[in-house]
């Protein structure tokens, strides 16, 4: 049988549908086991962003990049959105890899990787745009602050995503108790943070460094840093130092005037017991230092140094006693007084205990009666000398002894 022309061109067409229904089907089942493979990201603003997707078992089918707003980015190795900060890193039938530069948060969100098979299969990976923080500013600090007022700090930083955290330092050591306060930007994805130091300046703060550390997950370990150094003005803090701490007659002395303040305390004043000093001659003063030569008993007195400054003035005062040193020599060998005088009070205290316990026995005397007195010598037995002890009574008392 022949066929006519327009009858095998009929043919032709319905095995040519039948293989290509055929392949689609054995494709489909050939890509049950494929699955797009990606991993969320989180990269710093204005840094590059590297998104992969990957296929372990793949039949030659496509890959797809597209944006949170869905909007195709790569399509296998064809660029399908016109941003220059977005390019191919590799494509091949079991990776797709882009890269997107200079990330702003706009670019925030949730990229999708499709595989085109029957059905489409999709793997999600979210980008997170970390904001980094300014630099710090420390506000709040009036130079110089004088000594008692209070003084509040306050270091701020924007832009942070998400919010930063600050710490306060004085010379390295953290300060613990500080206030902190946390604000959303306009844009409703980054944040301000503020902290205050409040406390009372102290002279022992002069000169220190109060720092505020602004610590970020963007800042890879490496704190941003605002610092500021303290002025404090303060009244002078004064001290006498003595060269001599036993001072003899003939000797010297020199009497050292200490004092720190800020401003620089003006040259110190010397005086004695509420006067001038008495003997310019021997007492010289140079700068801070009293000089006394030749020592003798009407130098004792007390000194006092006084210093003063735009703040205020402050003293201090030294006693000054001047010893014999013949006295003094005389007291190397015994001391015959001090033993005489330790021998008498010993001897006292003998008598006075010798008298008092005499008293003590006066007091208390006893009596007996002796055998004369009893009428024991004559009586020939015991019961006569009864008889006549009891008769003689009266004469017993002129024959009574005593004992003390």
């Amino acid at each position: 049988m022949r066929l006519k022309p327009g009858a095998l061109l009929r043919f032709y067409s319905l095995c040519g549908i039948l293989v290509q229904v055929a392949a689609t089907k054995s494709k489909a089942r050939g890509s049950q086991g494929q699955f797009p493979l990606t991993q969320n990201v989180t990269v710093v603003e204005g840094g590059t962003a590297n998104l992969t997707c990957r296929v372990d078992h793949n039949d030659n089918t496509s890959l797809q990049w597209s944006n949170p707003a869905q909007q195709t980015l790569y399509f296998d190795d064809k660029k399908a959105l016109r941003d220059n900060r977005i390019e191919l890193v590799r494509a091949s039938w079991h990776e797709l890899s882009i890269s997107v530069s200079d990330v702003s948060l706009s670019d925030e969100g949730q990229y999708t990787c499709s595989l085109f098979t029957m059905p489409v299969k999709t793997s999600k990976a979210f980008l997170t745009v970390l904001g980094v923080p300014e630099k710090p500013q420390i506000t709040g600090f009036t130079s110089p602050v004088m000594e008692g007022e209070r003084m509040q700090l306050t270091c701020k930083t924007s832009g942070s995503k998400p919010a930063a955290d600050i710490r306060w330092f004085k010379n390295d050591k953290e300060v613990k108790d500080v206030k902190y306060l946390k604000e959303e930007d306009a844009n409703r994805k980054t944040f301000t943070v503020s902290s205050t130091l409040d406390f009372l300046a102290d002279r022992n703060d002069d000169g220190a460094v109060v720092s505020c550390r602004v610590d970020h997950e963007s800042l890879n370990s490496t704190p941003q840093i605002a610092m500021q150094v303290l002025e404090i003005h303060y009244t002078p803090l004064v001290k006498i130092i003595s060269s001599n701490s036993w001072p003899e007659e003939g000797q010297s002395i020199i009497l050292t005037c200490e004092s720190k303040g800020k401003p620089v305390p003006e040259p110190v004043l010397w005086t004695k017991d509420g006067g001038e000093l008495p003997d310019p001659e021997r007492m010289v003063v140079n700068g801070r230092v009293l000089s006394i030569s030749f020592l003798n008993k009407t130098d004792n007195g007390t000194y006092r140094c006084e210093a003063k400054n735009p703040i205020g003035r402050n003293s201090t005062e030294y006693v000054l006693i001047v010893h014999d040193p013949n006295a003094l020599a005389g007291q190397t060998g015994p001391d015959h007084a001090l033993i005489g005088g330790i021998v008498a009070v010993v001897v006292f205290v003998t008598l006075c205990s010798i008298i008092l316990l005499g008293r003590y026995l006066a007091r208390h005397k006893g009596t007996y009666l002796t055998n004369e007195a009893k009428g024991a010598e004559d009586a020939p037995d015991a019961d006569t000398a009864i008889i006549n002890a009891e008769g003689s009574q009266v004469n017993a008392e002129e024959k009574k002894e005593y004992f003390i």
